[in-house]
């Protein structure tokens, strides 16, 4: 669909579950051409290991393989998005197995530490800041700075960075209050990365899904029922009486506008929170 993406690198933070969104759009991106470091972080323990956990790196591998149908073009990097050189080694091995990188995907975030304000912990909440923005923080800076020694391409630019909000960005709502506080900061780092990089032809954005049921998405269907007193399927009904379109998001939906964004069609929007929610979302 987009040819000026064949040949772009791009990393994909967080892309390690088979039915995630970054595998998602890693899949997209791959089959228009790019080249693809994928990248999860493994297995941890305490706050980012609960019932929900995180992907074992054997997943990441196994994502990565799916790939490699589409592409040969595919390397794959473990690294903890809290720690700022692992994050700068993630960007390194983009020019180490590919020569540069034009693509970052900020994808990576944790989804899963809900529960009553009064009840979170100092460790849950750190958590959530520290992967979903602070990690977003280190990769744009890291990827920003190998872009920045690239050449402008033609119609296309220095760069695309896309972070992966939510609706969460734009509206709250009650029992996830630090993922809501993250996904708002990610679009005010977004906003302003782009008035300071659109000078250097390197565009930023952010795209804003609703709720996908992917995996992680199933385990928060299940919390949130169970926290409302609705039965699962109460919940679902409830929630796709609120969406114009009147089906739940699909990470197809969200892989679609990222490579949109990605592409030289593109190259005009920056600073942009692209709702994809069905409408359930309009500012």
């Amino acid at each position: 669909m987009y040819p000026d993406l064949d040949g772009k690198v791009a990393v994909i933070t967080g892309a390690g579950r088979h039915r995630g969104l970054g595998a998602a759009i890693a899949r997209k991106l791959a089959e228009d051409g790019v080249r693809i470091v994928l990248h999860d972080i493994g297995r941890v323990a305490g706050a980012m290991a609960p019932e929900h956990g995180v992907g074992k790196s054997t997943e990441l591998d196994q994502v990565a393989d799916e790939i490699r149908a589409i592409t040969p073009h595919i390397t794959t990097c473990q690294a903890d998005m809290r720690v700022e050189s692992e994050v700068e080694a993630l960007v390194g091995s983009a020019v180490q197995h590919f020569g540069k990188l034009d693509i970052l995907v900020n994808n990576a975030g944790v989804g899963f530490l809900f529960g009553p304000l009064i009840d979170q912990t100092q460790e849950q909440w750190d958590t959530v800041l520290d992967v979903n923005l602070r990690g977003a923080f280190f990769a744009m800076k890291h990827a920003v700075r190998q872009m920045l020694k690239q050449e402008e391409q033609p119609n296309w630019g220095r760069g695309r960075i896309v972070s992966i909000g939510s609706r969460g960005s734009k509206s709250g709502s009650a029992l996830t209050s630090s993922y809501i506080a993250s996904k708002h900061g990610l679009v005010g780092l977004t906003r302003s990365a782009a008035i300071e990089l659109g000078p250097q032809q390197i565009t930023v954005n952010a795209v804003c899904p609703n709720h996908v049921t992917t995996g992680l998405g199933s385990w928060q269907n299940d919390y949130m029922a169970k926290a409302r007193g609705q039965t699962l399927d109460e919940y679902m009904d409830a929630m796709r009486g609120r969406i114009p379109l009147g089906r739940v998001g699909e990470t197809a939906d969200t892989a679609n506008a990222c490579a949109f964004l990605c592409s030289g069609q593109a190259r005009y929007i920056t600073g942009e929170s692209m709702n994809v929610s069905g409408g359930e979302e309009m500012h």
